[in-house]
C-alpha cells in the first residue's frame, strides 16, 4: 500500500478526508433550511454519499467527479443549501490525475445544472436560485481547486524526472568507474605479467637451445603467464565494453567461429529465420554470449566440435551453443564469472538463459532475448 508524505497509508488518508467532508456537509445540512420534510432523508443520503465518494478519488477520479457533482445537484434540488465542497475536492483530484478536459466539461455542466436544482427546490425564485448556485460553486473556487491539482501533478512529474536523472547519473558514474578500473588494471598488471611471461619464455628457449631439461616449474610459469595474459585481456575487454568502444554484434559472430576453428575446434555457424533489425543491446549481448561460450569450450571443455545456431523469430532472437566436451549431468562445472556475467546481461534485457550439461554429453548454452520491433 502506498504511503503519504508522513508515512500514513494513502487509503487511510483518503477515508479520513472523505469522512470529514461528509460530516461537514451533514452538519451544514442539519443547520440549514429545508423545503420538504419528506425529502430530508434523501438529502442527507446525498450529502453523505457525496462526501464518502471521495475515498475513491485516487483510484477513480473521473467517476468520483461525476458522483459528487450529481450528489451536489441532488441535495440542492432536495432543498439543502449546502456548498458543493465534495465536488471541489473531486475537481482537485481529477486535475491532479491529468483529466483536465473532462474536469472543465463537467464543471461547466455543473454551473448550468446547479441553478436549475436550486430553482427546483422551491426555496428560491429564479434570481435567488442563480445567486445561490453561484455562492455554492464559485468559478474562482473551481479554478483554484483545478490549479492546485495541476500544480501538484506537475510537481510529482518533476520529482519522477529528477529520480530518473539521478539513476542515469549513477549509471554514468558506474561506467566511468568501470573504465577507470580497466585503466588501472592495464597500467598496474599488464606490464608486470608481460615481463613474467617474456622472462619465462626466454628461460625455456635458452634451456632448450642448450639441450638442458626444462624444469616443470618453469613450464608451469610460462603457461600461467600465457593464461593470465588471456584472462586479463578478456577482463579488460569486458570492463571497457561501453559505447566508446567499437561495437561488436551479430555481424562479427562469424569471425568468432572462424577464430575458434584456428584453435583446432570444429566449429559451425547456422543462422535460421528471416533476418531483421534488432536493438543494439541485443545485438551486442548475442555476440558476448557466443564469445564467452566458445572461449569456455576452448579452455575447459576438451571438445572436438561446437555448433552455434542463431534463430531470428518475430518477437525474439534465440542463440544456442553446443559442444561435445567432457561435461556430463553428473559432473556439472561450477558457474564461473563469465557465465554469471552472461546471465546478468540476458536478465537485464528481459530474456532467459539456460546453461547446463547435455544428457548425451557436452555442454549447451541457450538464450532467448525479446525483440520489440515496434519501437
Amino acid at each position: 500500500m502506498s504511503t503519504g508524505r508522513f508515512g500514513v497509508p494513502a487509503g487511510v488518508t483518503d477515508w479520513a478526508i472523505a469522512v470529514g467532508v461528509a460530516a461537514a456537509l451533514l452538519v451544514t445540512g442539519l443547520s440549514g433550511q429545508h423545503s420538504a420534510a419528506r425529502l430530508d432523508l434523501l438529502g442527507y443520503a446525498l450529502l453523505a454519499a457525496g462526501g464518502l465518494a471521495l475515498a475513491a478519488r485516487r483510484r477513480a477520479p473521473v467517476p468520483v467527479l461525476a458522483v459528487t457533482g450529481l450528489c451536489a445537484a441532488g441535495y440542492q434540488a432536495a432543498g439543502f443549501d449546502v456548498p458543493a465542497v465534495a465536488y471541489l475536492f473531486a475537481v482537485y483530484a481529477a486535475v491532479r490525475a491529468g483529466h483536465r478536459t473532462v474536469t472543465v466539461a463537467v464543471s461547466i455542466a455543473m454551473l448550468a445544472v446547479l441553478p436549475l436544482a436550486a430553482l427546483a427546490s422551491g426555496l428560491h425564485d429564479t434570481g435567488e436560485a442563480f445567486a445561490q448556485a453561484r455562492g455554492a460553486l464559485e468559478l474562482a473556487w473551481l479554478v483554484a481547486a483545478g490549479a492546485a491539482g495541476e500544480a501538484l501533478r506537475q510537481a510529482e512529474r518533476r520529482a519522477d524526472e529528477a529520480e530518473r536523472t539521478r539513476e542515469e547519473t549513477a549509471r554514468r558514474r558506474a561506467d566511468e568507474e568501470r573504465l577507470h578500473i580497466a585503466r588501472e588494471l592495464h597500467d598496474s598488471l599488464t606490464h608486470q605479467i608481460s615481463i613474467i611471461k617474456v622472462q619465462a619464455e626466454v628461460a625455456v628457449h635458452v634451456a632448450r637451445k642448450r639441450g638442458e631439461p626444462v624444469p616443470e616449474a618453469l613450464l608451469a610459469i610460462q603457461e600461467a603467464g600465457r593464461e593470465a595474459t588471456r584472462e586479463l585481456r578478456a577482463t579488460l575487454e569486458a570492463l571497457r565494453d561501453d559505447d566508446t568502444s567499437p561495437p561488436r554484434g551479430l555481424d562479427d559472430v562469424a569471425e568468432l567461429v572462424e577464430r575458434a576453428r584456428t584453435t583446432g575446434l570444429d566449429a559451425t555457424l547456422t543462422i535460421g529465420g528471416q533476418r531483421h533489425d534488432v536493438p543494439a543491446a541485443v545485438d551486442r549481448t548475442v555476440y558476448r554470449i557466443v564469445q564467452e561460450s566458445l572461449t569456455n569450450v576452448a579452455r575447459h571443455a576438451a571438445a572436438a566440435t561446437a555448433s552455434v545456431r542463431i534463430d531470428y523469430r518475430p518477437d525474439a532472437l534465440a542463440v544456442r551453443i553446443d559442444d561435445d566436451g567432457r561435461a556430463t549431468p553428473d559432473t556439472a562445472p561450477p558457474p564461473g564469472v563469465g557465465l554469471l556475467g552472461m546471465r546478468e546481461r540476458v536478465t537485464a534485457l528481459g530474456g532467459r538463459l539456460r546453461a547446463a550439461p547435455r544428457e548425451e554429453g557436452g555442454f549447451t548454452v541457450q538464450a532467448e532475448l525479446p525483440v520489440d520491433r515496434t519501437s
